[in-house]
C-alpha cells in the first residue's frame, strides 16, 4: 500500500513536470553576412542551463516557466550578448553577434585579405596560435608566374630578407636561409608540409632533400624566428607548404599544366580532386627534367602525392598523405674565380651524381568537440636514402685546391681514382598532439594551447670508394680501393621529447599578451667506426687504423618566449615578441670527411635568441609590414683557417645580427586614353648587419657575419587588363661574405681560390605575361632580362665544391587547362 502510494505520488510529480515544461527554440546568425553560427554558448541566467547551436545556427532550451528569460550569447570572435526574451511569443528568436575586433576566425582575415598575394597569419588559425609573430603567407595562384620554371627568386620575392642559393637543377633542391643563417638546403628552418616534418633528421641532419612542387602549394608559411616555441628550437623559424585542398564543389576536378624552357627545361603536372558526400581526394604527379645551362648538369624528377580525407561529423576528420619523390641529377661541378671569369659556363666534373628517394606518410585527426575545445593530432614517418657520387679531389692532398684537381685518366681513356661515395638512410616517424582551448576571463577572450611531440629517428651514414667509372653507379668499392681515405659507416639513434605552451591573454579590445614555453629532452648518439689515415705533406701514408666512435649527448632545458599586441585599429597591429633559440649539433657532420675542411672534435651546439618588434597592417589599397629584428647567436659555427693551413669547422663565438624590414605594396587602378587597367607595385627591403663580439680567434671579433648581404631589395609591377596579366620583377642584393675571416677574393692559384672569398652583388631583371580564363592560362616568362652572369654560392661541398654560377637569360613557355 505504502509502495502503491509512493510510486503513484512520483508518477504525479514527474507527469507534472513534464506538463510545466517547454521547449524554447532560436537561432544565431552573424550581424556581418548573416550566416549561422555553430557552437554559440546560449546561457540561462535563472536555470543556469547551458545549450550549443548546431551547424545551422539552432539552439533548444527547456523552460519551466513562461516568464521573461535573460539569456547570456558567447562565441569567440564575437562580441559577448545579452537579452530578454518572452517565451509567451510564438516566433522564432534570432539573435544576430557582431565580429569581436581583437580576435577574428582566420577565415574572416583570410576573405579580406584575398586580393593580396601576400598576408599575414592570423593569432589563432586551426589549432596553431600565431599571435604577436612576424609571420609572412604567399598564396601562389595569386601570383602571375611559371610556376613550373620554379624559379625561387621571383617565387620568394615579397617574404623578407630571404637569402636564396640558386644552381641550375629545376629548383629541385630549395636553398633559402634569412637573417645570416646559411642557405644550404634550408637546414636553418624546420621545414614541414601540412603540418608534419619533411626534412632528413630534425635533429641529426635537418636538410631538406625535397621540396613539394610549386604547382602543388596554396601557400607558403614563414614565421620568423619566435616559432621555436611550437616548431621546434632552431634559429631560422617555420617554412610550411601548405598544399592545395580538395574542391569542394565537385566530385572530379583536373588541372594539366606544362611548361617548357631554356636548358631543356620540361615539366609536366596533373591534378585531380573532389569531394563526394564525406569523402575528399586529391592527387598529383610532376615530372621534371632539364638539361642545364653547363655541360654535366642533366637532371630528372618525378614527384607524387595523395591526399584521402573523411569527414566522420562536422566536427570531426580524418586525413591520410602520402608523398613519393626521386631525382638523378649530374651535378657540374663548382669553379674557382679564375675559371669562372674565363669560361662560367665550363665544368671539369663529368662523373659526379646526386640521387634522392624520399617517402612521407602522414595520418592526421582533427576534433572540434566543443565550442572552446579543439584537438589535432598526426602520426608522420619518412623512409628516404639520399646519395651522392664525384670526384671532389683526393682526400689525402689537403695542400691541393680540390676545384683545381685533375681528374685524370689513363691512355684508354679509364678514370684513374675512385668516387667519393656518400650514402644517406633515413628511417623516421613521429607524432605530435595539440590542444587549443577557446574561454573567457571576465570580458576579455583567452586561447590556451597545450601540445607534445615525439620524434624518433634511425639513421645510417656511410662513406666509402665509389667506382671508377662515369655512370650513376651508387655501389660501394671499398674492396677493391681498401686504401681509401674517406670511409666510415655510422648509425645515429636520435630521440627527442618536447612539452610546449602558447597562451593569448586578451586585454581589452586592443592589447594582447602571449607568453610561451617548450621543455626539450633530445638524445642525440652514434655508434659506428671510421678509417683514420694520415699522410705527410706529399701525400705518402704515415698511419692507417679503423677507430670506434661511438657517443651519446643527452639534453633536457626549457626555452621561453612572450608576445605583445596592440590593435589599434581592425587593420592595423603592432607587435613584439622574443623568444629562446637553441640548434643541436649534428653528429652526421661531424664525421663526414670533406677534402675542403676539418671538425674540431670539440665543436658544440648553439644557443640564443631573437626578438622583432613591427608594424603591419592595410589601408584600403595600401598594405604593409615594416619590423626591426635582432638575434644573439652564441656559439655560432663557422670555418676558419688554423695554424696548419687547415680550414677547421669550429664554435667561432657570439655574433650579433639586426636590421630592418619593410614590405610595402599598393594597388591601383590606372586609365589610359579609355582603357582602364589595374596595376600594384610592391617593395621589399632588408637591411641586415652583423658583428662578431666574442671569439677565441683574435681576427674574427669585429668581423660581419657570413651569408648576410646588408641590402636584400626586391620589387614588382603588376599590370593587368582584362584576361592579361603583365609582372615586371627586380631583385638586387649586396656583397656578402662567405667565411668568418671577411676575406677577400683570394690570388690565382691560391690553394682556397674558389673556395673563399665574398660573393659579389648583383641585380636581376624578370618578367612574366599571361593570359588568364577560368578554363585556361597561357604564359611566357623571361628570366634575367639583362644576361648578368653572376653566382649566388661558393659550396664547400656538392654540388661543388667551388662556386657555382647561375643561369644566365632563360625563357619558359606555359599552358594551364582546367577540366
Amino acid at each position: 500500500m505504502i509502495r502503491s502510494t509512493v510510486y503513484s505520488l512520483l508518477c504525479f510529480l514527474w507527469i507534472g513536470t513534464i506538463e510545466a515544461q517547454t521547449s524554447f527554440k532560436g537561432r544565431v546568425l552573424s550581424a556581418t553576412d548573416s550566416l549561422p553560427l555553430a557552437g554559440v554558448e546560449v546561457y540561462d541566467f535563472k536555470s543556469e542551463q547551458l545549450s550549443l547551436s548546431d551547424s545551422a545556427g539552432y539552439f533548444q532550451l527547456s523552460i519551466t516557466t513562461r516568464s521573461e528569460l535573460k539569456l547570456g550569447f558567447f562565441l569567440l570572435g564575437f562580441e559577448s550578448s545579452e537579452m530578454i526574451w518572452n517565451p509567451k511569443e510564438d516566433v522564432l528568436a534570432v539573435v544576430y553577434l557582431e565580429e569581436q575586433q581583437q580576435l577574428l576566425e582566420a577565415v574572416t582575415v583570410s576573405a579580406r585579405a584575398k586580393s593580396y598575394e601576400r598576408r599575414s597569419l592570423n593569432a589563432v588559425e586551426g589549432a596553431e596560435i600565431y599571435a604577436s609573430k612576424k609571420t609572412e603567407v604567399l598564396r601562389l595562384a595569386a601570383l602571375n608566374l611559371d610556376l613550373g620554371a620554379n624559379k625561387p627568386r621571383q617565387i620568394y620575392a615579397q617574404i623578407s630578407g630571404l637569402n636564396i642559393y640558386e644552381g641550375s637543377d629545376g629548383g629541385l633542391q630549395l636553398n633559402v636561409g634569412g637573417r645570416g643563417l646559411d642557405p644550404n638546403r634550408s637546414s636553418n628552418f624546420n621545414v614541414r608540409q601540412n603540418g608534419y616534418d619533411i626534412s632528413a633528421d630534425v635533429l641529426g641532419y635537418p636538410e631538406s632533400y625535397y621540396t613539394p612542387p610549386p604547382e602543388a602549394i596554396a601557400e607558403i608559411q614563414v614565421v620568423k624566428g619566435a616559432a621555436s616555441l611550437q616548431y621546434g628550437t632552431q634559429f631560422g623559424g617555420l617554412l610550411q607548404f601548405k598544399l592545395a585542398e580538395a574542391p569542394e564543389d565537385t566530385a572530379l576536378a583536373i588541372q594539366l599544366r606544362q611548361s617548357y624552357g631554356s636548358f631543356g627545361r620540361l615539366s609536366s603536372f596533373i591534378k585531380v580532386g573532389g569531394t563526394k558526400g564525406r569523402w575528399s581526394y586529391l592527387s598529383y604527379f610532376n615530372y621534371k627534367q632539364g638539361a642545364g645551362w653547363r655541360a654535366n648538369s642533366d637532371y630528372q624528377a618525378n614527384n607524387f602525392f595523395a591526399n584521402i580525407s573523411y569527414k566522420i561529423s562536422p566536427s570531426q576528420s580524418l586525413n591520410a598523405e602520402l608523398s613519393l619523390f626521386n631525382s638523378l641529377a649530374q651535378q657540374a661541378g663548382g669553379l674557382s674565380d679564375s675559371q669562372f671569369d674565363l669560361n662560367p659556363q665550363q665544368s671539369s666534373r663529368s662523373r659526379n651524381w646526386f640521387k634522392v628517394n624520399w617517402q612521407l606518410y602522414a595520418l592526421k585527426h582533427s576534433w572540434k568537440w566543443s565550442a572552446k575545445d579543439e584537438l589535432f593530432s598526426q602520426v608522420f614517418a619518412l623512409s628516404a636514402k639520399r646519395q651522392a657520387l664525384g670526384f671532389r679531389g683526393l682526400p689525402q692532398n689537403f695542400n691541393q685546391n680540390p676545384i683545381l684537381s685533375i681528374d685524370e685518366q689513363d691512355a684508354d681513356g679509364n678514370f684513374l681514382y675512385p668516387r667519393d661515395l656518400m650514402r644517406g638512410v633515413f628511417s623516421n616517424w613521429g607524432m605530435e598532439t595539440k590542444w587549443l582551448r577557446k574561454y573567457r576571463k571576465g570580458d576579455d577572450a583567452r586561447v590556451f594551447l597545450l601540445g607534445l611531440k615525439y620524434y624518433h629517428a634511425q639513421n645510417q651514414s656511410r662513406q666509402g670508394a665509389g667506382s671508377r667509372a662515369s655512370d650513376p653507379d651508387f655501389s660501394f668499392y671499398n674492396e677493391r680501393h681498401q686504401d681509401y681515405p674517406s670511409q666510415s659507416e655510422f648509425v645515429f639513434p636520435n630521440r627527442n621529447w618536447a612539452l610546449f605552451s602558447e597562451h593569448i591573454w586578451f586585454l581589452g579590445d586592443k592589447w594582447s599578451i602571449t607568453p610561451g614555453l617548450r621543455a626539450e629532452y633530445i638524445s642525440t648518439a652514434s655508434a659506428g667506426s671510421y678509417l683514420d689515415m694520415r699522410f705527410d705533406n706529399a701525400g705518402n701514408l704515415i698511419f692507417s687504423d679503423t677507430l670506434r666512435d661511438d657517443r651519446k649527448l643527452e639534453r633536457a632545458f626549457v626555452i621561453a618566449g612572450l608576445g605583445v599586441s596592440y590593435r589599434p585599429s581592425e587593420e592595423i597591429e603592432g607587435f613584439f615578441n622574443i623568444s629562446q633559440n637553441y640548434r643541436s649539433v649534428t653528429f652526421s657532420d661531424i664525421r663526414t670527411v670533406n677534402p675542403t675542411f676539418v671538425i674540431d672534435p670539440e665543436i658544440s651546439d648553439e644557443k640564443g635568441f631573437s626578438s622583432d618588434l613591427g608594424l603591419r597592417g592595410s589601408k584600403g589599397v595600401f598594405q604593409f609590414d615594416l619590423s626591426v629584428f635582432s638575434m644573439l647567436y652564441a656559439n655560432r659555427i663557422g670555418i676558419i683557417l688554423n695554424d696548419r693551413a687547415q680550414r677547421v669547422r669550429k664554435n667561432m663565438g657570439t655574433a650579433f645580427i639586426y636590421g630592418l624590414e619593410l614590405f610595402a605594396k599598393a594597388s591601383l587602378p590606372m586609365q589610359a586614353k579609355t582603357r582602364k587597367y589595374n596595376a600594384s607595385i610592391f617593395v621589399n627591403l632588408a637591411l641586415t648587419d652583423s658583428r662578431y663580439l666574442q671569439s677565441e680567434e683574435s681576427n674574427v671579433i669585429g668581423n660581419r657575419l657570413e651569408f648576410i648581404p646588408r641590402l636584400n631589395f626586391k620589387s614588382g609591377l603588376d599590370i593587368s587588363r582584362k584576361a592579361w596579366h603583365a609582372n615586371f620583377q627586380f631583385s638586387a642584393l649586396s656583397e656578402q661574405f662567405t667565411d668568418v675571416e671577411n676575406s677577400s677574393r683570394p690570388e690565382e692559384g691560391d690553394l682556397r681560390e674558389g673556395l673563399i672569398g665574398p660573393i659579389p652583388a648583383y641585380a636581376i631583371w624578370d618578367f612574366s605575361l599571361s593570359y588568364r580564363k577560368p578554363k585556361y592560362e597561357l604564359g611566357l616568362s623571361l628570366n634575367n632580362l639583362a644576361n648578368r652572369i653572376y653566382f649566388t654560392r661558393r659550396a664547400t661541398g656538392y654540388p661543388g665544391p667551388g662556386i657555382i654560377p647561375s643561369d644566365p637569360r632563360n625563357w619558359s613557355f606555359f599552358a594551364v587547362l582546367n577540366l
